[in-house]
């Protein structure tokens, strides 16, 4: 199951898409599926990834199988997608946010399979709180109750797997947070953006130098109200134009590899123009 798992890296599928390097999968159908491959069980590099996938679903619910599936059942099934921006590996302080959507508010989720542990986690919504409007946890059925007993204010999303079927339930709605530090949200975005929302809020840009220019910066976003500069925050972060529309138009297991990767449709259907192509051991 972790050979399957680890199919889904970023890694593997830009070596792909730059060098059209097909070892990844090859050297794991020779392996562990030679024998499911005479049977006709997938006859493309894309049938095995689904079948991988499948697999997956079915025995070893990882990080990518909950961020896929958060993907497919909340974001693109509940949210405007022209109007909703997603990422994957955000970093918040000293911790990395596992997804995070940015619509007209802020949302995280910190996922928790049966395979992690509740130990990082105290720290990590410590340091979402400074930032994210609502947070949270995403874990297994099985796992719920453990995590509701964590931080209250956290809501808690539960992933089911029924008879191959995926759904997602929330089990706790997130309470609105209303914090927001000023210098944890400069240092999450780019110096064209942080630019911007200066600007935005006092009209103009100061006279400063590339080597004063953040903390100058620093020093008027801390002056913002905290409500305000959290909206001119969201809309900093949007303005890297990465919607999640172009995501359904990509094959449903692999919508996490494409938001990881950025791709654009060009980028997509070149790895999937390679992946159909019939195996060759």
């Amino acid at each position: 199951m972790r050979s399957y798992a680890g199919i889904f890296s970023t890694t593997a599928f830009a070596k792909l898409l730059k060098l059209g390097d097909l070892s990844f999968l090859q050297s794991r159908i020779a392996k562990y599926d030679s024998r499911a491959l005479e049977k006709g069980q997938f006859e493309s590099y894309l049938d095995y990834i689904k079948f991988a996938y499948n697999q997956l679903g079915k025995n070893y619910r990882n990080e990518y199988f909950f961020k896929n599936s958060i993907i497919n059942e909340a974001i693109i099934k509940h949210y405007s997608l022209k109007n909703t921006v997603a990422f994957s590996e955000f970093k918040v302080g000293k911790s990395v946010a596992d997804l995070t959507l940015f619509n007209g508010y802020s949302k995280t989720f910190e996922i928790k399979t049966k395979m992690d542990s509740p130990k990082r986690l105290k720290g990590q919504l410590t340091d979402y709180k400074k930032l994210f409007n609502f947070n949270y946890i995403v874990t297994d059925s099985s796992q719920t109750e453990k995590y509701l007993k964590e931080d209250e204010h956290s809501g808690v999303i539960a992933l089911h797997y029924t008879k191959g079927k995926i759904y997602l339930t929330e089990d706790r709605p997130a309470t609105e947070n209303h914090n927001f530090d000023a210098e944890i949200a400069m240092k999450c975005l780019r110096t064209k953006e942080y630019q911007s929302v200066v600007k935005a809020y006092y009209g103009y840009l100061p006279q400063m130098t590339s080597f004063n220019m953040y903390d100058v910066c620093l020093g008027l976003f801390k002056d913002i109200p905290p409500r305000r500069l959290n909206e001119l925050f969201i809309e900093a972060i949007k303005s890297r134009k990465f919607n999640i529309e172009i995501l359904t138009k990509f094959e449903l297991e692999l919508r996490q590899v494409a938001l990881a990767m950025n791709l654009n449709q060009k980028k997509y259907q070149n790895i999937i123009d390679q992946l159909n192509n019939p195996i060759k051991l």
